[in-house]
């Protein structure tokens, strides 16, 4: 992160502090996207630049970061932005509330209270549908939402009537968030009504629950691809786009995120709708979530470095995160198992 970034760190260490354990949802924030009309004229002109957005993300990572306190802050906003998550095939309900509670207070004690960060949590926890009841009841009176990965996740290839009646039985169960998956073949094949079509009604059975369309992008063949299937998604309405299951080969990755925010961008400034973004899949180190916040920052502007608007998808981050705050504290790195995620 360029270091004229670091003008702004500490206050937004101090918003984080105000923010944090006072979540609201995103529609209290901002306003929900209505989606539009699908405009093929404007699908069809999406463009994305390969060798141009290689070359813009390869100088992300070498430039100087922020240092210290400012670092500190920085890193404190990444977990405000967590969307803590646990999609393994042997989750249980104990672990999904070990997963809460670390939620709850996701650095220790005597950490957060030598940051003056008493109040930080995570941005959501994210789970299985069968995990949601479980979830919110661990996470009643905390202000922090449930996310349910939906529409037979991670491959979205089950009937569509009951893909729509997954979101209906998650948004029933106390999930605020919904994790859809797109039918990539709609992308793969060009049929961007198709596209339209699911995601509008995917969006209309999640009512009042917010929606994250995963266009599971290293499946979806180029940039370009990218680009049109992000803009389709937001016209029918979604209020984040997401990179990945996290289950595909090929996960987030910069230049990936680059075209997706440029898209989200374009999108605000035609129609003033802010849309969020989340990035998801190997993901796991701290250095690693500071150069998105600084892409984020760059392109999309500092409204978008807050929880309602931006998160990470993301199980063991958290961990490495809370071990550089340790070394911040302390002056010595702990050994990772100190800081277990559940």
């Amino acid at each position: 992160m360029p270091q004229d970034h670091a003008q702004t760190a500490t206050q937004a260490g101090q918003d984080t502090a105000r923010e944090a354990g006072h979540h609201q949802l995103p529609q209290t924030v901002e306003p929900r996207n209505p989606g539009m009309p699908l405009d093929m004229a404007w699908v069809e002109a999406a463009t994305a630049n390969a060798p141009a957005i290689t070359r813009r993300c390869a100088t992300l990572p070498g430039r100087r970061t922020v240092k210290k306190d400012h670092q500190a802050a920085w890193l404190a906003r990444a977990i405000s932005c967590i969307d803590l998550t646990t999609l393994a095939g042997d989750d249980t309900p104990g672990r999904v509330r070990r997963l809460c509670a670390k939620a709850r207070q996701p650095v220790r004690a005597d950490l957060a209270a030598a940051l003056d960060l008493p109040d930080l949590t995570v941005g959501a926890v994210c789970v299985y549908h069968d995990m949601v009841r479980t979830a919110v009841k661990a996470l009643q009176g905390t202000g922090i939402p449930v996310a349910a990965v939906s529409t037979g996740f991670p491959a979205g290839l089950s009937p569509f009537h009951l893909r729509v009646a997954e979101i209906g039985e998650s948004v029933s169960a106390g999930a605020a968030e919904i994790d859809i998956v797109i039918s990539r073949r709609h992308v793969l094949t060009g049929d961007w009504q198709a596209l339209y079509d699911e995601m509008r009604a995917f969006r209309q059975a999640c009512g009042d629950a917010h929606v994250k369309a995963i266009l599971a992008t290293g499946e979806l063949g180029t940039l370009q691809n990218v680009a049109k299937a992000s803009l389709v998604c937001m016209m029918a309405g979604a209020d984040f786009i997401k990179t990945s299951t996290g289950k595909e080969s090929v996960n987030a990755t910069l230049p990936v995120s680059l075209v997706m925010i440029r898209a989200i961008r374009e999108y605000h400034e035609r129609t003033g709708i802010r849309i969020g973004y989340k990035p998801a899949g190997g993901i796991s180190k701290a250095k690693d979530a500071l150069v998105y916040l600084s892409l984020i920052k760059e392109e999309l502007g500092d409204r978008w470095l807050r929880p309602d608007l931006f998160r990470f998808g993301a199980s063991s981050l958290l961990g490495d995160i809370e071990r550089q705050l340790e070394h911040h504290v302390t002056g010595a790195y702990s050994a990772s198992w100190r800081h277990a995620a559940g």
